[in-house]
Protein backbone atom coordinates (compact mmCIF):
# COMPACT_ATOMS: atom_id res chain seq x y z
CA UNK A 1 0.00 0.00 0.00
CA UNK A 2 1.26 3.11 -0.93
CA UNK A 3 0.71 6.10 1.41
CA UNK A 4 2.37 9.58 0.85
CA UNK A 5 1.85 10.64 4.17
CA UNK A 6 4.61 10.05 6.53
CA UNK A 7 4.58 7.65 8.81
CA UNK A 8 7.38 8.04 11.33
CA UNK A 9 9.54 4.81 12.29
CA UNK A 10 10.04 3.50 15.64
CA UNK A 11 13.98 4.69 14.51
CA UNK A 12 12.65 8.19 14.08
CA UNK A 13 10.35 8.22 17.13
CA UNK A 14 13.00 6.96 19.27
CA UNK A 15 15.38 9.59 18.19
CA UNK A 16 12.88 12.76 19.09
CA UNK A 17 12.10 10.72 22.30
CA UNK A 18 15.66 10.82 23.33
CA UNK A 19 16.53 14.90 22.14
CA UNK A 20 13.20 15.75 24.45
CA UNK A 21 14.91 13.71 27.23
CA UNK A 22 18.43 15.60 26.43
CA UNK A 23 16.37 18.55 26.66
CA UNK A 24 14.63 17.96 29.87
CA UNK A 25 17.48 16.50 31.51
CA UNK A 26 20.24 19.40 30.71
CA UNK A 27 18.32 22.37 30.06
CA UNK A 28 15.36 22.30 32.05
CA UNK A 29 11.35 23.40 32.00
CA UNK A 30 10.45 25.96 34.54
CA UNK A 31 6.85 25.83 35.87
CA UNK A 32 7.45 29.25 37.60
CA UNK A 33 5.76 28.03 40.61
CA UNK A 34 6.99 27.64 44.02
CA UNK A 35 4.28 24.73 44.77
CA UNK A 36 5.45 23.24 41.57
CA UNK A 37 9.26 23.29 42.82
CA UNK A 38 8.63 21.72 46.35
CA UNK A 39 6.20 19.15 45.00
CA UNK A 40 9.17 18.10 42.61
CA UNK A 41 11.98 18.41 45.42
CA UNK A 42 9.46 16.43 47.23
CA UNK A 43 9.56 13.32 45.07
CA UNK A 44 13.41 13.80 44.40
CA UNK A 45 13.31 15.22 40.74
CA UNK A 46 15.90 17.70 40.22
CA UNK A 47 15.14 21.30 40.73
CA UNK A 48 17.10 24.87 40.56
CA UNK A 49 14.68 27.62 41.66
CA UNK A 50 11.48 27.22 39.68
CA UNK A 51 13.36 25.03 37.21
CA UNK A 52 12.96 20.94 37.04
CA UNK A 53 15.22 18.13 35.41
CA UNK A 54 12.90 15.28 34.58
CA UNK A 55 15.38 12.07 33.64
CA UNK A 56 13.92 9.22 31.53
CA UNK A 57 12.88 7.10 34.33
CA UNK A 58 10.76 9.90 36.21
CA UNK A 59 9.19 10.52 32.88
CA UNK A 60 8.48 6.18 31.94
CA UNK A 61 6.96 6.18 35.47
CA UNK A 62 4.36 8.85 34.57
CA UNK A 63 3.55 7.38 31.17
CA UNK A 64 3.04 3.78 32.81
CA UNK A 65 0.18 5.63 35.00
CA UNK A 66 -1.73 7.63 32.13
CA UNK A 67 -4.87 5.64 30.83
CA UNK A 68 -4.63 5.49 27.16
CA UNK A 69 -8.51 6.12 27.08
CA UNK A 70 -11.04 7.86 29.22
CA UNK A 71 -14.68 8.56 29.14
CA UNK A 72 -16.37 12.27 30.19
CA UNK A 73 -19.82 12.02 31.47
CA UNK A 74 -22.61 14.51 30.02
CA UNK A 75 -25.41 16.04 32.15
CA UNK A 76 -27.31 13.82 29.53
CA UNK A 77 -25.68 10.27 30.19
CA UNK A 78 -26.72 9.43 26.23
CA UNK A 79 -24.16 12.37 25.42
CA UNK A 80 -20.90 11.01 27.31
CA UNK A 81 -17.81 10.89 25.26
CA UNK A 82 -15.12 8.20 25.26
CA UNK A 83 -11.81 9.94 24.24
CA UNK A 84 -8.51 8.06 23.13
CA UNK A 85 -7.33 4.59 21.32
CA UNK A 86 -9.64 4.14 17.86
CA UNK A 87 -12.80 7.24 19.75
CA UNK A 88 -12.40 10.67 18.57
CA UNK A 89 -14.94 13.88 19.00
CA UNK A 90 -15.04 17.02 17.44
CA UNK A 91 -15.70 20.63 19.46
CA UNK A 92 -16.02 23.85 18.11
CA UNK A 93 -13.72 27.06 17.74
CA UNK A 94 -12.62 28.72 21.14
CA UNK A 95 -10.81 32.09 22.13
CA UNK A 96 -11.93 34.14 19.23
CA UNK A 97 -12.22 38.00 20.42
CA UNK A 98 -13.89 38.57 17.12
CA UNK A 99 -17.03 37.60 15.02
CA UNK A 100 -17.06 37.67 10.95
CA UNK A 101 -20.35 39.66 9.77
CA UNK A 102 -21.97 37.79 6.70
CA UNK A 103 -20.42 41.43 4.99
CA UNK A 104 -16.77 39.90 5.47
CA UNK A 105 -16.56 42.91 8.57
CA UNK A 106 -15.43 41.95 12.11
CA UNK A 107 -17.25 42.88 15.43
CA UNK A 108 -16.27 42.70 19.19
CA UNK A 109 -17.82 39.30 20.24
CA UNK A 110 -20.48 39.48 23.20
CA UNK A 111 -21.83 36.98 25.34
CA UNK A 112 -25.36 36.62 23.37
CA UNK A 113 -22.54 35.12 20.87
CA UNK A 114 -21.23 32.73 23.26
CA UNK A 115 -25.00 31.29 24.13
CA UNK A 116 -25.47 31.25 20.18
CA UNK A 117 -22.55 28.84 20.48
CA UNK A 118 -24.28 27.04 23.28
CA UNK A 119 -27.63 26.44 20.78
CA UNK A 120 -25.17 25.39 17.89
CA UNK A 121 -23.30 22.74 20.02
CA UNK A 122 -26.62 21.43 21.64
CA UNK A 123 -28.41 21.23 17.87
CA UNK A 124 -25.30 19.72 16.21
CA UNK A 125 -25.28 16.03 14.77
CA UNK A 126 -21.27 16.13 14.78
CA UNK A 127 -19.83 18.76 17.58
CA UNK A 128 -19.44 16.45 20.55
CA UNK A 129 -18.70 18.92 23.48
CA UNK A 130 -18.41 22.29 24.23
CA UNK A 131 -17.93 25.31 26.72
CA UNK A 132 -15.51 27.57 28.25
CA UNK A 133 -14.51 30.73 25.84
CA UNK A 134 -15.95 29.19 22.07
CA UNK A 135 -15.88 33.24 21.95
CA UNK A 136 -14.30 35.68 24.01
CA UNK A 137 -16.92 38.20 25.04
CA UNK A 138 -16.09 41.71 24.95
CA UNK A 139 -19.07 42.64 26.83
CA UNK A 140 -18.83 41.16 30.35
CA UNK A 141 -16.45 41.42 33.63
CA UNK A 142 -13.00 39.97 32.62
CA UNK A 143 -12.23 38.27 35.82
CA UNK A 144 -15.57 36.79 36.19
CA UNK A 145 -16.35 35.96 32.49
CA UNK A 146 -15.51 32.36 32.90
CA UNK A 147 -18.13 32.19 35.48
CA UNK A 148 -20.85 33.52 33.03
CA UNK A 149 -20.00 31.74 30.15
CA UNK A 150 -20.28 28.23 32.18
CA UNK A 151 -23.08 28.37 33.84
CA UNK A 152 -24.93 28.97 30.34
CA UNK A 153 -23.45 26.00 28.64
CA UNK A 154 -24.37 24.17 31.74
CA UNK A 155 -27.80 25.43 31.30
CA UNK A 156 -28.40 25.93 27.53
CA UNK A 157 -25.95 22.80 26.71
CA UNK A 158 -26.36 18.88 28.04
CA UNK A 159 -23.18 17.05 26.39
CA UNK A 160 -19.87 17.29 28.22
CA UNK A 161 -18.15 20.06 29.39
CA UNK A 162 -14.91 22.03 28.36
CA UNK A 163 -13.70 24.06 31.19
CA UNK A 164 -12.56 26.91 32.16
CA UNK A 165 -8.19 27.34 32.08
CA UNK A 166 -7.32 30.36 32.21
CA UNK A 167 -5.75 29.83 36.42
CA UNK A 168 -5.97 27.38 38.97
CA UNK A 169 -9.05 29.52 40.47
CA UNK A 170 -11.32 29.36 37.11
CA UNK A 171 -10.15 26.06 36.71
CA UNK A 172 -11.67 24.87 40.46
CA UNK A 173 -14.63 27.11 39.63
CA UNK A 174 -15.21 25.07 36.50
CA UNK A 175 -14.96 21.68 38.49
CA UNK A 176 -17.18 22.88 41.48
CA UNK A 177 -19.96 24.52 39.07
CA UNK A 178 -19.56 20.94 37.08
CA UNK A 179 -19.73 18.62 40.34
CA UNK A 180 -23.61 20.55 40.92
CA UNK A 181 -24.84 18.43 38.27
CA UNK A 182 -24.13 15.22 40.20
CA UNK A 183 -24.54 16.69 43.68
CA UNK A 184 -21.97 15.70 45.90
CA UNK A 185 -18.66 17.16 46.14
CA UNK A 186 -16.84 13.66 46.66
CA UNK A 187 -18.28 12.19 43.53
CA UNK A 188 -16.13 14.55 41.42
CA UNK A 189 -12.92 12.51 41.86
CA UNK A 190 -14.98 8.76 40.77
CA UNK A 191 -15.05 9.99 36.70
CA UNK A 192 -14.12 12.55 34.75
CA UNK A 193 -16.61 15.54 34.31
CA UNK A 194 -15.29 17.80 32.50
CA UNK A 195 -11.82 18.67 30.95
CA UNK A 196 -9.59 21.38 31.06
CA UNK A 197 -6.81 22.92 28.38
CA UNK A 198 -3.40 23.92 29.35
CA UNK A 199 -0.68 25.54 27.13
CA UNK A 200 2.73 25.85 27.93
CA UNK A 201 4.53 28.88 27.09
CA UNK A 202 7.73 27.79 24.71
CA UNK A 203 10.30 28.01 24.92
CA UNK A 204 10.65 25.50 27.88
CA UNK A 205 8.13 27.37 30.55
CA UNK A 206 4.71 27.04 31.72
CA UNK A 207 3.71 30.32 33.30
CA UNK A 208 2.16 30.46 37.03
CA UNK A 209 -1.37 30.36 36.00
CA UNK A 210 -1.11 27.11 33.60
CA UNK A 211 1.10 25.46 36.37
CA UNK A 212 -1.72 26.21 38.97
CA UNK A 213 -4.45 24.87 36.06
CA UNK A 214 -2.08 21.33 36.44
CA UNK A 215 -1.93 21.00 40.19
CA UNK A 216 -5.97 21.45 40.53
CA UNK A 217 -6.87 19.64 37.75
CA UNK A 218 -5.10 16.55 39.13
CA UNK A 219 -5.67 16.70 42.45
CA UNK A 220 -9.45 16.12 41.28
CA UNK A 221 -8.55 13.85 39.23
CA UNK A 222 -9.89 15.77 36.18
CA UNK A 223 -8.89 15.20 32.86
CA UNK A 224 -6.10 18.07 31.18
CA UNK A 225 -5.06 18.41 27.64
CA UNK A 226 -1.65 20.09 27.65
CA UNK A 227 -0.89 21.74 24.06
CA UNK A 228 1.35 23.39 22.85
CA UNK A 229 1.37 26.45 19.66
CA UNK A 230 4.98 26.59 19.30
CA UNK A 231 5.68 28.89 16.30
CA UNK A 232 8.80 27.96 13.86
CA UNK A 233 11.25 30.61 13.71
CA UNK A 234 9.77 32.52 16.72
CA UNK A 235 8.92 30.16 19.85
CA UNK A 236 10.89 27.17 18.84
CA UNK A 237 13.41 26.46 16.33
CA UNK A 238 12.59 26.75 12.19
CA UNK A 239 13.45 23.06 11.76
CA UNK A 240 10.10 21.11 11.80
CA UNK A 241 12.01 17.96 13.75
CA UNK A 242 13.83 20.54 16.24
CA UNK A 243 10.20 22.04 16.92
CA UNK A 244 8.50 18.33 17.45
CA UNK A 245 11.40 17.55 19.64
CA UNK A 246 10.93 20.88 21.80
CA UNK A 247 6.71 20.50 22.01
CA UNK A 248 7.43 16.71 23.09
CA UNK A 249 10.00 18.05 26.06
CA UNK A 250 7.07 20.56 27.53
CA UNK A 251 4.32 18.51 26.96
CA UNK A 252 6.26 15.37 28.67
CA UNK A 253 7.32 17.48 31.55
CA UNK A 254 3.53 18.79 32.04
CA UNK A 255 2.60 15.33 31.90
CA UNK A 256 4.88 14.10 34.60
CA UNK A 257 3.84 16.85 36.85
CA UNK A 258 -0.10 15.74 36.82
CA UNK A 259 1.25 11.94 37.73
CA UNK A 260 3.23 13.72 40.77
CA UNK A 261 -0.02 15.04 41.86
CA UNK A 262 -2.35 12.20 41.26
CA UNK A 263 -1.73 8.72 39.24
CA UNK A 264 -4.08 7.78 36.17
CA UNK A 265 -5.03 11.34 35.66
CA UNK A 266 -6.53 11.66 31.95
CA UNK A 267 -4.03 13.44 30.11
CA UNK A 268 -4.39 14.22 26.37
CA UNK A 269 -0.94 15.14 24.41
CA UNK A 270 -1.86 18.51 22.25
CA UNK A 271 -0.50 20.61 19.40
CA UNK A 272 -1.15 23.49 17.65
CA UNK A 273 2.16 24.62 16.54
CA UNK A 274 2.61 25.79 13.62
CA UNK A 275 4.83 28.20 11.18
CA UNK A 276 5.57 32.02 11.90
CA UNK A 277 4.82 33.41 8.41
CA UNK A 278 8.09 35.66 8.27
CA UNK A 279 6.22 38.64 6.06
CA UNK A 280 3.61 39.35 8.02
CA UNK A 281 4.68 37.62 11.76
CA UNK A 282 1.83 35.83 12.45
CA UNK A 283 1.00 32.06 13.10
CA UNK A 284 0.23 30.45 10.02
CA UNK A 285 -1.92 27.67 11.18
CA UNK A 286 -3.29 27.55 7.31
CA UNK A 287 0.03 25.97 6.41
CA UNK A 288 0.65 22.80 5.17
CA UNK A 289 3.66 22.75 8.00
CA UNK A 290 0.87 23.09 10.31
CA UNK A 291 -0.74 19.59 8.77
CA UNK A 292 2.87 18.00 8.68
CA UNK A 293 3.26 19.04 12.77
CA UNK A 294 -0.31 17.52 13.24
CA UNK A 295 0.21 14.34 11.66
CA UNK A 296 3.71 14.02 13.33
CA UNK A 297 2.23 14.86 16.79
CA UNK A 298 -0.60 12.23 16.15
CA UNK A 299 1.84 9.71 15.83
CA UNK A 300 4.40 10.82 18.65
CA UNK A 301 0.99 10.59 21.11
CA UNK A 302 0.26 6.72 19.81
CA UNK A 303 4.37 6.24 20.67
CA UNK A 304 3.60 6.81 24.34
CA UNK A 305 0.26 5.49 23.96
CA UNK A 306 -1.85 8.42 25.32
CA UNK A 307 -4.52 10.33 23.59
CA UNK A 308 -3.89 12.83 21.26
CA UNK A 309 -5.26 16.92 20.55
CA UNK A 310 -4.92 18.48 17.48
CA UNK A 311 -6.78 21.15 15.90
CA UNK A 312 -9.29 20.95 13.13
CA UNK A 313 -10.83 23.38 10.49
CA UNK A 314 -8.52 25.84 11.56
CA UNK A 315 -7.50 28.76 8.45
CA UNK A 316 -5.48 32.09 8.07
CA UNK A 317 -8.67 33.55 6.09
CA UNK A 318 -10.44 36.27 6.87
CA UNK A 319 -13.88 34.97 5.47
CA UNK A 320 -15.47 32.18 4.20
CA UNK A 321 -14.25 31.54 1.48
CA UNK A 322 -12.09 28.76 -0.67
CA UNK A 323 -8.88 29.39 1.08
CA UNK A 324 -10.52 28.79 4.16
CA UNK A 325 -12.46 25.52 3.45
CA UNK A 326 -9.28 24.51 1.51
CA UNK A 327 -6.95 25.25 4.23
CA UNK A 328 -9.26 23.92 6.89
CA UNK A 329 -10.77 20.92 5.56
CA UNK A 330 -6.77 19.40 4.63
CA UNK A 331 -5.94 19.44 8.34
CA UNK A 332 -9.29 18.36 9.97
CA UNK A 333 -9.12 15.38 7.42
CA UNK A 334 -5.37 14.54 8.28
CA UNK A 335 -6.34 14.92 12.01
CA UNK A 336 -8.87 12.21 12.23
CA UNK A 337 -6.77 9.91 9.30
CA UNK A 338 -3.56 9.97 11.72
CA UNK A 339 -5.49 9.34 14.88
CA UNK A 340 -6.38 12.61 16.90
CA UNK A 341 -9.15 11.93 19.49
CA UNK A 342 -9.88 15.43 20.31
CA UNK A 343 -10.36 17.69 17.98
CA UNK A 344 -10.83 21.54 19.04
CA UNK A 345 -11.40 24.43 16.60
CA UNK A 346 -13.91 21.85 14.34
CA UNK A 347 -16.14 24.19 13.64
CA UNK A 348 -16.49 28.05 13.57
CA UNK A 349 -12.56 29.21 13.56
CA UNK A 350 -11.28 32.30 11.43
CA UNK A 351 -8.10 34.57 10.61
CA UNK A 352 -5.66 32.55 12.59
CA UNK A 353 -7.89 32.60 15.77
CA UNK A 354 -8.22 35.97 15.86
CA UNK A 355 -12.20 35.76 14.83
CA UNK A 356 -15.05 32.98 14.32
CA UNK A 357 -17.87 33.08 11.89
CA UNK A 358 -21.41 31.31 12.44
CA UNK A 359 -21.99 30.38 8.87
CA UNK A 360 -18.27 28.91 8.42
CA UNK A 361 -19.56 26.92 11.56
CA UNK A 362 -22.72 25.28 10.00
CA UNK A 363 -19.98 24.19 6.75
CA UNK A 364 -17.62 22.99 8.89
CA UNK A 365 -20.30 20.81 10.27
CA UNK A 366 -20.80 19.60 7.15
CA UNK A 367 -17.40 18.81 6.29
CA UNK A 368 -17.19 16.88 9.83
CA UNK A 369 -19.71 14.89 8.86
CA UNK A 370 -17.69 14.13 5.82
CA UNK A 371 -14.82 13.20 7.37
CA UNK A 372 -16.92 10.92 9.70
CA UNK A 373 -18.07 9.43 6.64
CA UNK A 374 -14.90 9.27 4.84
CA UNK A 375 -13.14 7.64 7.60
CA UNK A 376 -15.47 4.84 8.62
CA UNK A 377 -14.13 1.37 7.05
CA UNK A 378 -15.75 -0.55 4.51
CA UNK A 379 -16.67 -4.19 5.57
CA UNK A 380 -15.51 -6.48 2.84
CA UNK A 381 -17.03 -9.72 3.24
CA UNK A 382 -18.71 -12.69 1.03
CA UNK A 383 -22.49 -10.54 2.15
CA UNK A 384 -21.56 -6.85 1.38
CA UNK A 385 -19.90 -8.06 -2.13
CA UNK A 386 -23.19 -10.27 -3.00
CA UNK A 387 -21.74 -12.07 -6.26
CA UNK A 388 -25.10 -12.86 -6.90
CA UNK A 389 -26.56 -9.87 -7.22
CA UNK A 390 -24.01 -9.17 -10.09
CA UNK A 391 -24.69 -12.17 -11.55
CA UNK A 392 -27.91 -11.80 -11.45
CA UNK A 393 -28.24 -8.17 -13.30
CA UNK A 394 -25.43 -9.25 -15.59
CA UNK A 395 -23.52 -8.19 -18.57
CA UNK A 396 -25.47 -4.38 -20.01
CA UNK A 397 -28.63 -4.58 -16.92
CA UNK A 398 -29.32 -1.97 -14.63
CA UNK A 399 -28.97 -1.68 -10.33
CA UNK A 400 -31.92 1.52 -10.38
CA UNK A 401 -34.92 -0.91 -9.70
CA UNK A 402 -32.95 -4.28 -8.11
CA UNK A 403 -34.39 -4.30 -4.79
CA UNK A 404 -31.04 -4.47 -3.24
CA UNK A 405 -30.67 -1.09 -4.35
CA UNK A 406 -33.38 -0.08 -2.35
CA UNK A 407 -32.63 -1.71 0.44
CA UNK A 408 -28.95 0.04 0.75
CA UNK A 409 -29.13 3.48 -0.96
CA UNK A 410 -29.39 5.14 2.09
CA UNK A 411 -26.23 3.89 3.49
CA UNK A 412 -24.70 6.29 1.06
CA UNK A 413 -23.52 9.78 2.45
CA UNK A 414 -26.15 12.28 1.30
CA UNK A 415 -24.92 16.26 1.95
CA UNK A 416 -27.22 18.72 4.44
CA UNK A 417 -26.28 21.78 2.55
CA UNK A 418 -24.02 20.85 -0.30
CA UNK A 419 -25.12 21.10 -3.81
CA UNK A 420 -25.80 18.31 -5.99
CA UNK A 421 -29.07 19.69 -8.05
CA UNK A 422 -28.55 19.84 -11.82
CA UNK A 423 -27.71 23.66 -12.90
CA UNK A 424 -31.65 24.18 -13.55
CA UNK A 425 -32.55 22.91 -10.21
CA UNK A 426 -30.27 24.71 -8.59
CA UNK A 427 -31.21 28.02 -10.51
CA UNK A 428 -34.64 27.89 -10.32
CA UNK A 429 -34.61 27.16 -5.91
CA UNK A 430 -32.23 30.69 -5.80
CA UNK A 431 -29.09 29.71 -6.89
CA UNK A 432 -27.59 30.17 -3.57
CA UNK A 433 -23.75 29.75 -3.13
CA UNK A 434 -22.85 27.73 -0.11
CA UNK A 435 -23.00 30.52 2.01
CA UNK A 436 -25.98 31.86 1.28
CA UNK A 437 -27.70 28.20 2.56
CA UNK A 438 -25.49 28.27 5.69
CA UNK A 439 -26.72 31.20 6.29
CA UNK A 440 -30.17 30.08 5.80
CA UNK A 441 -29.71 26.44 8.02
CA UNK A 442 -27.94 28.71 10.78
CA UNK A 443 -31.30 30.68 11.26
CA UNK A 444 -33.41 27.69 10.96
CA UNK A 445 -30.89 26.06 13.62
CA UNK A 446 -31.51 28.73 16.58
CA UNK A 447 -35.27 29.20 15.89
CA UNK A 448 -35.72 25.13 16.28
CA UNK A 449 -33.50 25.16 19.70
CA UNK A 450 -35.41 24.00 23.00
CA UNK A 451 -33.16 24.19 25.79
CA UNK A 452 -32.84 20.97 27.10
CA UNK A 453 -34.60 19.36 30.53
CA UNK A 454 -33.19 20.89 33.72
CA UNK A 455 -33.74 20.79 37.28
CA UNK A 456 -34.84 23.75 38.51
CA UNK A 457 -33.03 23.22 42.31
CA UNK A 458 -29.92 22.75 39.66
CA UNK A 459 -30.17 25.79 38.03
CA UNK A 460 -30.62 27.84 41.16
CA UNK A 461 -27.69 26.12 42.63
CA UNK A 462 -25.75 27.38 39.68
CA UNK A 463 -27.02 30.46 39.22
CA UNK A 464 -26.27 31.17 43.25
CA UNK A 465 -22.98 30.11 42.92
CA UNK A 466 -22.14 32.51 39.99
CA UNK A 467 -23.57 35.10 42.24
CA UNK A 468 -21.87 34.31 45.35
CA UNK A 469 -18.59 34.25 43.69
CA UNK A 470 -18.91 37.43 41.70
CA UNK A 471 -19.08 39.01 44.94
Amino acid sequence: MIDRMQQLSRKQLDCLHDASMDILVNTGICFNSERVSRLCKKHGITTDGEKVFFNENEIRTALETIPSQFTIKARNPEKDVIIGEENYIFLPTAGAPNVVMPSGKQRLATMEDFRTCCKLVQTSQQLDMGGYLMVQPNDIQLETAHLDMLAAYIILCDKPIFGASNSGKAALDSIKMAGMIWGKEEKIKDAPILLCGTNPMSPLQYSQEQSDVIMEMAQWRQPVAITCMVLAGSTGPISLPGLLALQNAEILAGMALTQLINPGTPIIYGSTSAPMDMKTMIGAVGAPETTLIASATAQIARYYKVPCRIGGMLTDAHCTDAQAMAEATLLLSTAVRDGANFILHAAGQMGSYISMGFEKWIIDEEVCAMVRRLFTPMEITKATIDVDTIKTVGVGGEYLTHPRTFEQFRNLYQPGLFNRKAHKKWVDSGSNSIFETSSQALKKRLDDYQAPPMDPDLKKEIQNYLTMQKK
